[in-house]
Formats: C-alpha cells, structure tokens, sequence
C-alpha cells in the first residue's frame, strides 16, 4: 500500500513538472545572436551586423508548432563574450531589429548615447505590437546596427540575448 501511495506522490509530481517545464518554456523563450566587432570599425559611423537567431522553440519542433501567441519583447541585453573583461565602453548607439522570412524588419531596442563600462547592457524596449509573425516564421534574423565612440584594440565578440514573453494560444 506505502509502495502505491509513493509511486501516485511520484508520478504526480513528474506530471505537474513536465506540464511547468513546458509552461515556462511557452511563455518566455529567449533568442540569441552573435555580434562580431573588427578593430577596423571606424568611429562615428553605424555599421551592421546581421545573424541567425537560435532559440528554445527549435528544441521542441520548430516554432510552427509552437502554440503561443501575443508575443512581445520581455527584455534585451547585449554582452561582451570577448575578449575576457571586456566592456561596452567604445559603443555610442546600439539598435537592433529582427525579421523572418515573409515579415518586414522590426525595431525591438536600442540604446543611445551609452557610458557604461560594464561588460553587459540592457537595451530599451521598443515595444509597439505583438510579434507572433516574426518569432513564429522560420529563419529568424537578428540585425544589431551599433557606432561606436572610438575603434576597439582588439576584436569584440558581443550577444545579443532577446526574451520574448507569450501566452499560449487556445
């Protein structure tokens, strides 16, 4: 009877798990791309960078199937992966849209006149309407258009992380 009662405690508790996994992964899901800034990138001028999104939703079949809808921007941070103690010192402006195959290029944030030394930055919210269209469709592109205050020493590796908020679809 004990051997019962612990295997229902058991299997209930893996259900609801499975069932809060899949809710918080349909509700928010992040989308990252990568920021390549040259040491021959002059300053006062924008330049962009354009790169594939990879995100969660490619894990679980493809966004396609993804049942969700009313999708915004949540937040939006941007990185420095290297060099190692790097920070974000030399940008002006960072702006950075996304689109997909069949939808039209969409401003999500940006941030102007940065004076931060830190090696990471959260991004303003351009928040205008849903973006079930974009996240959803294939081949999602994130393109980050930056200036910079002055040219960098060395090579710069930046992430750009966007996290989308949602709620499932009926």
């Amino acid at each position: 009877m004990k051997h019962i009662f612990l295997t229902a405690i058991v299997a209930s508790a893996a259900l609801v798990s499975c069932g809060t996994v899949q809710s918080l992964v349909q509700n928010t899901f992040p989308y990252t791309a990568s920021v390549l800034v040259s040491t021959g990138v002059p300053a006062d001028k924008e330049v962009s960078s354009t790169a594939t999104a990879s995100n969660v939703q490619t894990w679980f079949g493809g966004n396609n199937n993804a049942k969700i809808k009313d999708v915004r921007l949540a937040d939006a941070k941007i990185s420095v992966v290297s060099p190692s103690g790097g920070n974000l010192s030399a940008f002006k402006n960072i702006k950075v849209y996304i689109s997909s195959s069949g939808t039209g290029e969409k401003l999500v944030a940006s941030r102007s006149n940065i004076s931060s030394n830190s090696s990471s930055l959260n991004l303003d919210l351009n928040n205008n309407g849903f973006l079930d269209e974009v996240v959803k469709s294939n081949g999602v592109t994130v393109r980050t258009v930056y200036e910079l205050k002055n040219q960098t020493s060395s090579d710069m590796n930046l992430k750009v992380a966007l996290n989308f908020s949602s709620i499932p679809a009926n």
